[in-house]
């Protein structure tokens, strides 16, 4: 599964999930404070206690909440929120200013990716490599930067995948959103394909080769490039 921009909801506790996640992931509903209790919710979003209940379940198991008897729900420490779901990663992304969110995504992928891209190296088999191969040549060929979005987050995926590392590719995979949407603002700065392919054709090379060392120092390189970027696009973009 790819975990990519969460699907609309339909339901009635979908949607009391999707709105009482958002306050509590905004900082509406700070973090050891109680939601207002249930006769409130039920009557502000017009549903049965079980709808609402099923809900509150729902945000449990991301982490946001917990309940006890004759005190209510209360939002949990951020530090307990599960990050990496879909959902939860969504609602931040929507929360938090752009500058903030892509310096913090930023961070995660300059630990995650050279380290990923130096076990690829070391790990992948023909396979492998022909299968990133395929993926760089699908953004070689792109026409449009809307065409060349698809094949780069192919090429990190496959990529992780190459570790056969399943939780770092699963890692990788759950950080499908953020890093669409990162990529989605660095396609904006001009000349964007003629600057990002030779970034992503070293590490390639560097993984066909087998050095470890090269395909490590070539990811430290994209990631500056990307982070260039992105510097570039914020300059411009109206402050969210």
């Amino acid at each position: 599964m790819d975990y990519q921009t969460p699907k609309p909801r339909k339901s009635m506790h979908a949607q009391i999930v999707q709105e009482l996640g958002m306050h509590i992931v905004s900082g509406r509903f700070k973090p050891e404070e109680k939601l207002p209790p249930e006769a409130t919710l039920c009557e502000e979003y017009k549903v049965s206690r079980p709808v609402l209940r099923e809900a509150t379940r729902v945000l449990t198991a991301k982490g946001l909440v917990y309940s006890r008897p004759r005190v209510g729900t209360v939002v949990r420490p951020r530090v307990e929120w599960h990050l990496l779901d879909p959902d939860v990663l969504f609602w931040l992304m929507q929360s938090t200013p752009h500058s903030e969110f892509f310096n913090t995504l930023a961070g995660v992928r300059r630990i995650l990716e050279p380290e990923i891209a130096a076990l690829a190296a070391s790990t992948a088999t023909d396979a492998d490599i022909a299968v990133i191969e395929a993926a760089y040549q699908r953004m070689e060929a792109a026409k449009t930067r809307e065409e060349m979005l698809q094949p780069d987050l192919d090429f990190h995926r496959a990529i992780a995948d190459a570790t056969h590392n399943d939780l770092l590719a699963y890692m990788c995979n759950m950080l499908s959103l953020p890093l669409r949407e990162s990529i989605n603002l660095t396609n904006l700065r001009p000349n964007t394909q003629q600057l990002s392919l030779p970034r992503h054709q070293a590490i390639l090379t560097a993984i066909k080769n087998r050095d470890a060392l090269a395909a490590r120092y070539a990811s430290l390189v994209q990631l500056d490039d990307t982070r260039t970027a992105l510097d570039t696009v914020m300059n411009v973009l109206t402050p969210l």
